[in-house]
């Protein structure tokens, strides 16, 4: 279960990415998924707006180095779940390749920064991203571990470690995207 539910993850990720849809990851597919996410900061914050910029531009790094076997400067869904698996998830790469995306993320859903994403701010994330409301308004509910009615910082980054971490079929963070069926 545990190799089915992350490459099932990492599947959707990979289908998240590929901005060209043309099966593989580029450069040009990391760098338009930073364009997206950096449509959910105000456009005069340009320190998360370059945060979340040069979080997957590190992240795009690894893949590179790590995973792109065939050294022509494109990165297979069997590449990508590989290099997920053993490099990007690994404790000394994750923080700045995945949580650095999620800080600066939530910097700039918190609009009234008051430390906490009310179910609007955190629904706003994913309406950008394309994701159906139904989804991330499932989603906040499973994420508000306290049951609150907001989704602290800490709650965030546990939510996107469940998800890229966990085999857990039953941790909150796999409804990050949706819903996750191995």
């Amino acid at each position: 279960m545990t190799s089915v539910l992350k490459d099932q993850k990492f599947s959707i990720v990979f289908d998240w990415f590929d901005q060209g849809r043309d099966g593989h990851l580029t450069r040009d597919d990391f760098q338009a998924t930073a364009r997206m996410f950096a449509r959910v900061a105000h456009q005069d914050d340009h320190a998360t707006i370059t945060a979340i910029h040069d979080a997957f531009d590190a992240w795009w790094e690894l893949v590179l180095e790590h995973g792109d076997t065939g050294g022509d400067g494109r990165i297979s869904r069997e590449e990508f779940t590989t290099v997920m698996l053993v490099n990007v998830t690994a404790p000394e790469h994750f923080d700045r390749a995945v949580m650095a995306i999620a800080d600066a993320v939530i910097r700039a859903l918190d609009t009234d920064e008051d430390g906490v994403l009310s179910h609007d701010e955190y629904v706003r994330l994913y309406d950008v991203l394309g994701i159906p409301r139904e989804h991330s308004s499932a989603a906040f509910t499973k994420l508000d571990l306290d049951g609150n009615g907001e989704i602290s910082h800490a709650e965030f980054r546990q939510a996107i470690s469940d998800f890229y971490l966990s085999a857990d079929p039953d941790a909150p963070g796999n409804h990050l995207l949706g819903p996750v069926t191995p």
